[in-house]
């Protein structure tokens, strides 16, 4: 009796919510949620320059007012070939303008025929013209010739209007059936151009460098080259002269054969006419630039240096030359080495 009462008491007082599910099994997982605190190290590289001294021992001269080394000064020269004999061709502007020059032209050849060696040479003069040198027919001038005949020749040349050198040289050589008759291929040849205006060849050598490719393949190298031409205004003799005249590929071939250039505005030109007549000659001595201290000068042959004993060669303090006892041969580049006092102009200075 006592647990049926307790039985319905319970069912009055207690109530509970709940269902049952036959047959089904129901799992429950439980997500545990965890904070994972992480700490990230940041690495930085920075560029820093630093600087690197290395010791250097570089010699420095100090001007004690003693023992003074002087200054350092190269003279150089190429060899001109040993050839047999020589052929000139003075290539001379016949335009009106060059009257003017008939002077200067007649002393500096007179100056060219004096100053050749007494045999094996042969001297022409044709126009810059190419139409007029490829006909020009007089025999050249030859060593026992003097300036009347040279005058003879510069009147009977022929005269024309155009102004190319390069090309009148060609076809003087090339192509003028008499320059065959007393040109000789195994001389050398040099070639004196002379005009008051540019160089404008537009057949076979437009370009300077064609020129002196070809000319200098003649003759086994054993050619030469002068030009007496106009000069830009700051360095000309004359008051004034137009841009187009000025003779730059003239002096550019020229260059190319380190030969002379006179300023065709010069009173005189001998000087220069002589150098171009010297510079055909194997060099035999050597005027220095400057005046050497004598136990400094040195003489280098392609680059080698001659004995020290100076039998070979010799300085001379008197005239301040080398003499060569044993001359370079052809095509050689000589160098003369050697110190020398700069001289100070107290005039300059007004001490």
């Amino acid at each position: 009796m006592k647990y049926i009462l307790l039985f319905l008491s319970c069912l009055v007082a207690c109530t509970y919510e709940y269902g049952i599910v036959a047959g089904k099994t129901e799992t429950i997982y439980v997500t545990e949620t965890v904070t994972e605190t992480v700490t990230e190290t940041e690495t930085i590289i920075e560029e820093v320059e630093i600087p690197v001294y290395i010791e250097v021992e570089v010699p420095v001269y100090i001007d004690t007012g003693f023992d003074d080394p002087g200054l350092i000064w190269v003279d150089s020269f190429t060899q001109p070939n040993t050839v047999d004999g020589i052929d000139i061709l003075w290539v001379i502007d016949t335009s009106g303008s060059m009257h003017r020059f008939d002077a200067q032209l007649m002393a500096g050849i007179e100056v060219m025929l004096g100053a050749l060696p007494p045999t094996s040479w042969r001297l022409a003069m044709i126009s810059n013209d190419p139409s007029r040198a490829v006909l020009e027919s007089q025999f050249p001038l030859v060593p026992g010739d003097d300036i009347l005949d040279a005058e003879m020749m510069y009147s009977a040349m022929g005269r024309g209007g155009r102004e190319e050198g390069f090309d009148a040289v060609y076809e003087y050589v090339i192509n003028n059936s008499y320059a065959a008759t007393w040109m000789r291929p195994d001389a050398g040849l040099l070639v004196v151009f002379v005009s008051d205006e540019q160089e404008q060849s537009d057949d076979h050598f437009i370009d300077v460098p064609d020129f002196v490719s070809w000319y200098g393949g003649l003759r086994g190298g054993s050619v030469f080259a002068a030009s007496i031409v106009n000069h830009d205004t700051t360095e000309s003799l004359c008051t004034s002269v137009s841009p187009i005249d000025v003779g730059t590929r003239y002096m550019d071939a020229t260059n190319a054969f380190g030969g002379n250039i006179i300023d065709i505005c010069a009173d005189d030109w001998t000087a220069g006419v002589a150098d171009a007549a010297a510079s055909i000659e194997p060099h035999e001595s050597w005027v220095l630039s400057h005046t050497a201290i004598e136990d400094s000068v040195r003489v280098f042959l392609n680059g080698t240096v001659q004995d020290s004993g100076m039998t070979t060669w010799t300085y001379s303090a008197t005239d301040n030359t080398v003499y060569f006892h044993t001359i370079p041969p052809g095509s050689t580049l000589v160098e003369i080495g050697y110190r020398y006092y700069e001289t100070v102009d107290t005039a300059d200075t007004g001490a």
